[in-house]
């Protein structure tokens, strides 16, 4: 199931073709109105989801480059010991070692996230987040859902 992979690449690419589009257009904290619930925000996170640790000394650049260059090698094998019928796991574990190399790229190259997605309602906003995270996401989704459906109904999809 290897074969997957041409998706991790694909996000890769989308991820930090978009991010330096972005940067290359806006200065940080910019904000470009797209929708009356989406706007483009140049953001920096330091630290992982939701700016955890983002407070920090500088370690957690290298703690989460490391953690997910290992969950990605993790996840690799995972692949190639699936079955030609989890094709679902395969998809998900593409997108998620897509999302995590993404972030990773940035944490190596620029000691930092690059974020600019900013989702809102009224003056609630989500964290930014960008398309690598978007991916892990999905990826995560279509875990659940097939941990879900049970192997029956993956049988039955693949016959």
């Amino acid at each position: 199931m290897l074969r997957w992979l041409w998706l991790s690449l694909v996000i890769i690419g989308l991820d930090q073709i978009s991010k330096q589009l972005v940067e290359s257009s806006l200065m940080v904290y910019e904000t470009i109105p797209v929708m009356p619930f989406f706007n483009l925000t140049l953001a920096y996170n330091e630290g992982a989801a939701f700016s955890f640790l983002s407070d920090q000394g500088g370690w957690q650049r290298w703690f989460f480059s490391g953690l997910a260059l290992l969950v990605s090698i993790v996840m690799v094998i995972w692949m190639g010991r699936l079955q030609q019928r989890e094709r679902l796991i395969a998809i998900s574990l593409s997108l998620i070692i897509g999302g995590a190399l993404g972030n990773f790229i940035d944490r190596v190259l620029f000691g930092h996230v690059i974020d600019f997605i900013d989702v809102y309602y009224e003056q609630w906003h989500w964290p930014a987040f960008n398309v690598a995270d978007s991916a892990i996401f999905m990826g995560v989704v279509f875990m659940l859902f097939d941990a879900f459906r049970g192997e029956s109904t993956e049988s039955q999809l693949n016959k």
